[in-house]
């Protein structure tokens, strides 16, 4: 509880610097009231029309999470596959990728079977009506929709790791829509967005995450102008 109030007492700018992935969770249950708090900042997101859009599911029950793990298993799989990262889980160091993405593809995997050990999962879903899809005209993907919704996930994710709670955001389990649309009683006219796992954390927390310097990604003027 003592470290939960020290998070909580943490700057804005540092929690951004420090809201790591968590994929290990220990077996404490999360509060409902640090859930509450979480929840209840993050509806200040913006979105389309303000129409706010997003509807959460708290998920808890064991039997769910397991169901839940079983549906993440499979698109993980996929997705080593397709990279090769299944390969370089088995060949180890002999793989040649650095050090640092390596025991980030081992906890990666990790996660994805032991899956139900987090206490809660969020399910983030989006009203479709809701968003405003302005790019679908355009000869690519659609991305626009997300800004409606996708705020809000980051929102949350922000305030939990204020409340000292660990939480991993993926959307591995989107593909997964149709079944859970059956297990979780989801209506017609919702998507599913992503998934939250949320629990205190098992592993030391990082001091800062590594990243990009500005200097790389921000442009002056023209696409790869430096600024």
């Amino acid at each position: 509880m003592a470290a939960a109030a020290a998070d909580r007492g943490r700057g804005l700018h540092e929690t951004m610097r420090c809201a790591p992935s968590t994929r290990r969770f220990t077996g404490e249950p999360v509060p409902r009231e640090a859930l509450e708090r979480a929840l209840d900042v993050a509806r200040f997101a913006p979105s389309g029309g303000n129409r706010q859009g997003w509807r959460v599911i708290v998920i808890a029950d064991p039997g769910t999470r397991v169901r839940l793990r079983e549906l993440y298993e499979r698109p993980w799989e996929e997705y080593l596959e397709r990279t090769g990262g299944r390969a370089a889980l088995d060949a180890g160091e002999a793989s040649g990728l650095p050090a640092g993405r390596l025991a980030s593809l081992r906890a990666a995997d990790e996660y994805a079977h032991t899956f139900d050990l987090a206490p809660v999962h969020l399910l983030a879903c989006v009203d479709l009506s809701a968003l405003a899809i302005t790019d679908a005209q355009l000869p690519r993907q659609s991305i626009v929709g997300g800004a409606s919704i996708y705020p809000f996930v980051q929102n949350l994710l922000l305030a939990l790791r204020h409340e000292g709670l660990g939480a991993s955001f993926t959307t591995l389990l989107v593909p997964a829509e149709e079944a859970l649309r059956e297990l979780l009683s989801i209506p017609d006219g919702f998507a599913v967005a992503g998934h939250i796992s949320v629990g205190r954390r098992a592993d030391p927390w990082p001091r800062r995450l590594s990243r990009r310097p500005v200097a790389e990604f921000t442009f002056g003027e023209r696409f790869g102008r430096p600024w």
